[in-house]
């Protein structure tokens, strides 16, 4: 087994204090947000979503932030993939941006609600066609022979589609995460860090607590 225990190293980037705070944390998240973005980081707007099965087992994967406002963080998926199917039974999940060049993380807990047809219409009419045609293709998460499968219908696909719009397909959608909580977190040296909690008491206000690191 390899030992992996002196691989570590000190966070020297800065700190958050508690008088630097916005009372929203969708203030203090966009300014985040256009920071990593600033700093050209590979894929800012990259979020880890959590979700449980029916056996309660947790699950993980990568997606990309295509929104947010006050309302929430919205992100797009097929709405018969493995996630879909966890979130139509529990909509609880988590949300973690790792900003690790910044020493950031932002963690949101919330739940998800698919977005309104008109939503997901305006934004698939904005991707670009391979992108539409790719969400024809992949029935998600289900197992599949060999990639030979999926070039083929790629390929299917974009002759079917090859002039004029590619439809919305109805099992692709996406979804709105109202968060209930959201934290954010600062590396610091000695391995003090700095972690605040938002917690939503009313749609507009939130209190905020600092953790333990």
């Amino acid at each position: 087994m390899s030992d992996l225990s002196d691989i570590r190293r000190e966070y020297t980037k800065g700190g958050l204090r508690r008088a630097d705070l916005p009372a929203s944390p969708f203030t203090l998240f966009e300014t985040w947000m256009q920071q990593a973005v600033a700093a050209q980081l590979t894929d800012p707007t990259a979020m880890v979503v959590a979700t449980v099965d029916e056996q309660h087992r947790p699950f993980q994967r990568i997606v990309l932030l295509k929104r947010f406002d006050e309302k929430g963080f919205v992100f797009f998926t097929n709405l018969e993939s493995r996630k879909a199917q966890h979130i139509a039974h529990n909509s609880a999940v988590n949300i973690l941006f790792p900003w690790h060049p910044l020493e950031r993380q932002v963690a949101i807990n919330g739940n998800a609600t698919k977005l309104s047809a008109s939503e997901v219409l305006k934004y698939f009419l904005s991707r670009p066609k391979d992108s539409q045609i790719a969400a024809w293709v992949s029935n998600q998460s289900a197992k599949i022979s060999a990639r030979q499968v999926l070039e083929s219908k790629f390929l299917e696909m974009k002759n079917k589609f090859s002039s004029g719009e590619v439809p919305l397909p109805k099992f692709w959608g996406g979804y709105r995460v109202e968060p209930e909580s959201i934290e954010f977190w600062q590396g610091g040296e000695k391995r003090l860090h700095d972690r605040f909690l938002y917690s939503r008491e009313s749609d507009n206000n939130w209190t905020i607590d600092r953790l333990a690191p």
